[in-house]
């Protein structure tokens, strides 16, 4: 049994696995999001403990394992869900320092080739410490739409939409002043050029929330959920409004507009699909979501030497993606604690299945033999090196028919699946 002494927090879960005494699994929760706390209490043979206690599997929210991580003892099994510092992938500075330095060292080392994959991420700046970097590209740009975002928020909180240098002046010494003029240290935001451009479906624009499970860094591993969902925004898009509900697709701004509509706002990422494809032909939008595969591995490698890898820990990432006019996919952010918690029955049923396929995956019962390519809903992406799938035989189409094993958008018969990959095996008759 795990010996793990943490204190204890008020709402706290345990979960632990009804066995022999030797093979019990407590697990901790800590969050108030029932989706989760369902999908632990349903796991087969495992049990709920409150408060502190002895915790094999702990769901917790960051800033615990801030606090508490470094001073815990953890047996071999132990599974935690952050890795300790991948704030380096998720706080919008930061991951605009890493995803910059590591371009220039793609560039240093594989040359140009290699650099033009790695434009999908919209010119960042990083204020107060960039501002005059940002004023000389803003000068070279007149008329342009730039976005302001503070680095470590969510939910769209404090970013606003700007086309003037007075615009940042009036935000400088608005509500934002009297909100800091206390604080000990003032609150950093990112700048980014605007994507003009848009994809829209009916004069809509919407983004991208895919989901990627990381469960080492050294070597990395990755692997991709297939089910994602569009966010619409339930207003028509128009430059000639910054109105944060015409251009914040995040359901916590959208939800506050009079005419929203859960269902009307949010598409599974499979109608997408098959709306893009229907529209522009399958070549182009398999190029699309190849470009996508590359933006999960890129991000992931630029950070691939910062994060600190423990063997104890998994990261469920929630990243945000914007499609242009084009059909360019751009990276908007990364969430180290996508939400959760369900805005409707479909949106419940899709959250539920992704997290029983990573608790698969981490697999604390240990039924996987660690060299499937797939479990569930989830496809390996990337395993200390691409993962290729065949897709047709070399008779037909020679080596290219080797391609990327990753079905994003694409059917997903993950109860086939598992009840094949879960099965218990049944003993060998001796001859």
């Amino acid at each position: 049994m795990s010996k793990n002494k943490t204190p204890g927090h008020k709402g706290h879960y345990n979960y632990q696995k009804r066995s022999e005494r030797e093979e019990k699994r407590c697990v901790r929760y800590r969050c108030g999001l029932h989706t989760i706390q369902d999908v632990l209490r349903q796991r087969p043979g495992w049990i709920e403990v409150k408060d502190v206690g002895e915790w094999d599997f702990y769901w917790c929210d960051f800033s615990w394992l801030r606090e508490n991580f470094d001073h815990s003892y953890m047996e071999e099994h132990v599974r935690i869900c952050h890795f300790r510092n991948d704030y380096e992938l998720a706080m919008k500075h930061l991951m605009a320092k890493n995803l910059k330095k590591y371009r220039k060292t793609l560039e240093r080392e594989a040359g140009r080739t290699e650099v033009s994959r790695f434009d999908f991420f919209p010119h960042t700046f990083e204020l107060p410490c960039e501002y005059h970097i940002f004023l000389d590209e803003f000068k070279r740009s007149p008329g342009s739409t730039w976005i302001m975002k503070p680095v470590a928020r969510s939910q769209g909180k404090g970013i606003f939409l700007f086309r003037k240098l007075k615009d940042i002046t009036d935000w400088k010494n608005g509500p934002r002043q009297e909100e800091q003029k206390n604080d000990a240290v003032v609150e950093r935001y990112v700048v980014q050029r605007y994507i003009e451009n848009p994809y829209l479906i009916s004069g809509r624009k919407f983004d991208l929330r895919v989901y990627v499970l990381v469960t080492s860094y050294i070597p990395l591993k990755a692997w991709l959920y297939r089910d994602g969902f569009a966010r619409f925004s339930s207003t028509r898009f128009s430059l000639s409004s910054l109105n944060e509900i015409v251009h914040l697709t995040n359901v916590a701004v959208q939800k506050t507009a009079p005419d929203y509509d859960e269902k009307g706002c949010k598409w599974q990422i499979q109608k997408l699909r098959r709306y893009l494809t229907a529209k522009h032909g399958s070549e182009s939008v398999e190029a699309m979501f190849k470009d996508l595969d590359n933006i999960f591995v890129r991000s992931l490698q630029s950070v691939q030497k910062i994060i600190i890898n423990d063997k104890h820990c998994f990261a469920l990432y929630g990243y945000d993606i914007l499609l242009d006019q084009n059909l360019k996919p751009w990276l908007i952010e990364v969430n180290i604690s996508p939400s959760l918690a369900a805005t409707s029955q479909e949106d419940y049923d899709l959250k539920f299945r992704l997290l029983e396929d990573t608790l698969h995956i981490v697999d604390m019962e240990g039924r996987l033999t660690g060299k499937e390519k797939r479990v569930g809903g989830y496809d390996l992406m990337w395993n200390d090196g691409p993962v290729y799938r065949e897709d047709a035989s070399l008779d037909t189409l020679g080596s290219s028919c080797f391609i990327a094993n990753t079905h994003l958008g694409c059917v997903n018969d993950r109860k086939k699946q598992l009840q094949q990959l879960l099965n218990p095996i049944p003993d060998q008759k001796r001859i």
